[in-house]
């Protein structure tokens, strides 16, 4: 029991030290808004899309935005630990390694989620008002833990690399591919109003996901780190 409590207490420590970085400096969430608002943008005005098909790709352009904003929101993350020497300190901690993951996967939720925030919004002014329901959000809240998930595990990879900025992408969007899939699909489905047949497949595939990378990060994240 004092273990647990331990462990999370170091992981509620790691989540608020993050929070708390970002707060002074906002790097992490304006460099995702910025990216994901110019991406949303470029598809609503220089494609010319009608409003029919503005409707029937919304949730593509919503996963696009949120897949190419997070990996700055990755980078950034676990890069600004190595770059100031942080990262050293933090194996050094008497601490659980799984805690360093959990914070930093925990932290990079939560970034991901304000950026939900803000641009679903958005794209419903622009493209769907239906992007707003319920599940929609629930696919949301699927599908970015398992970006999370997957990212922070690569980004530990990555890291340690001078090129980190473009190794972590091409890591990432293989392993990543079937989570969007699942999401674009599975978003689609409650916008056009499919059943729930249709719709309960792409949402086990996106649970499965998660769980499946979530066990493979607590295997192997220690043995990330030492390398």
């Amino acid at each position: 029991m004092n273990r647990g409590r331990a462990f999370g207490r170091a992981v509620l420590a790691l989540v608020w030290k993050d929070l708390l970085a970002e707060l002074r400096s906002l790097e992490v969430i304006s460099a995702m808004l910025v990216f994901a608002l110019t991406v949303i943008l470029v598809f609503n005005f220089a494609l010319e899309l009608t409003p029919r098909l503005r409707a029937e790709l919304s949730s593509g352009v919503l996963w696009v935005s949120l897949a190419f904003s997070g990996t700055l929101g990755l980078n950034r993350s676990l890069g600004q630990e190595k770059d100031r020497g942080c990262l050293d300190g933090l194996l050094l901690a008497p601490v659980d390694r799984l805690a360093i993951f959990f914070g930093k996967a925990l932290a990079n939720w939560l970034f991901m989620l304000l950026s939900l925030v803000i641009l679903l919004p958005v794209l419903s002014v622009l493209y769907d008002p239906r992007l707003l329901q319920a599940g929609v959000w629930g696919v949301a809240l699927l599908g970015s833990l398992g970006y999370v998930v997957v990212g922070t595990l690569l980004a530990s990879m990555a890291v340690q690399a001078r090129t980190r900025d473009v190794l972590l992408p091409i890591l990432l969007f293989p392993v990543l591919l079937p989570a969007l899939v699942a999401s674009v699909k599975a978003s689609s489905g409650f916008l056009l109003g499919l059943p729930g047949n249709e719709i309960s497949p792409w949402l086990m595939v996106l649970i499965v996901y998660d769980l499946i990378f979530l066990a493979l990060a607590l295997f192997v994240f220690d043995a990330i780190l030492e390398e």
